[in-house]
């Protein structure tokens, strides 16, 4: 009961993040003729610093945070600070191709959590003011939970599989130079449940919050 109360309320709050960041990008895709009013009423060098990225670029970094877990993960691990390693590649002035990849590991007493994955999105800008801007991401991925959890009165490994999932992202990023930029992003993963022979599945999602360094090629 507690663990889907959890994954309700997590689902709710992707459904409300989702609705927010969409309904921004909305808003600054679909009025331009308030975004040329904008624009005009701008002295012209406030003009200037509405720039564009430049398209085209690949980039790679990290995220460095932490990762709190919920459902079977919470019960069986505890939150802690990790690493990330994302790419991204600007496809538009607007949007990017933007991977994840993770892998970490969450103890707690005799228990373990093993968690990795690749996850695959497009990161929509909302808009960009001189160096600065925010962004919504959300995708599916790939993804590898690992339990030793308390089953009765024995402590035993869940069955390891590679199952599908979705996540979703905000954030915002700091362009420092044309070769590094720096951010935050809260990420949400959901991987879907995986099913036991002997067991209950194992359920659960995990969230980041990460400060993140990329570097642009």
């Amino acid at each position: 009961m507690k663990n889907s109360l959890i994954r309700n309320k997590n689902m709710k709050l992707m459904v409300v993040i989702m609705a927010i960041s969409f309904s921004l990008l909305s808003n600054a895709k679909t009025n331009p003729n308030k975004k040329k009013e904008a624009l005009a009423s701008l002295s012209s060098d406030q003009r200037s610093l509405v720039v564009k990225s430049p398209i085209n670029r690949h980039s790679v970094g990290i995220g460095l945070g932490q990762t709190f877990l919920s459902g079977d993960m919470e019960d069986n691990g505890d939150d802690k600070i990790t690493f990330d390693m994302y790419y991204s590649y600007s496809a538009s002035y607007s949007f990017d191709l933007l991977i994840n990849a993770h892998h970490t590991s969450h103890k707690y007493k005799n228990r373990k959590v093993k968690l990795s994955g690749l996850a695959l999105g497009i990161k929509a800008k909302a808009f960009q003011f001189d160096n600065f801007s925010p962004f919504v991401t959300a995708g599916f991925g790939f993804y590898r939970p690992e339990v030793r959890r308390l089953l009765g009165n024995s402590i035993v490994n869940a069955e390891a599989k590679i199952t599908f999932g979705n996540h979703i992202g905000v954030g915002a990023d700091l362009k420092l130079n044309d070769r590094f930029t720096v951010g935050v992003i809260a990420h949400y993963h959901n991987p879907f449940d995986v099913k036991q022979e002997e067991g209950p599945e194992v359920e659960g999602s995990y969230s980041k919050l990460l400060l993140t360094g990329m570097y642009t090629f």
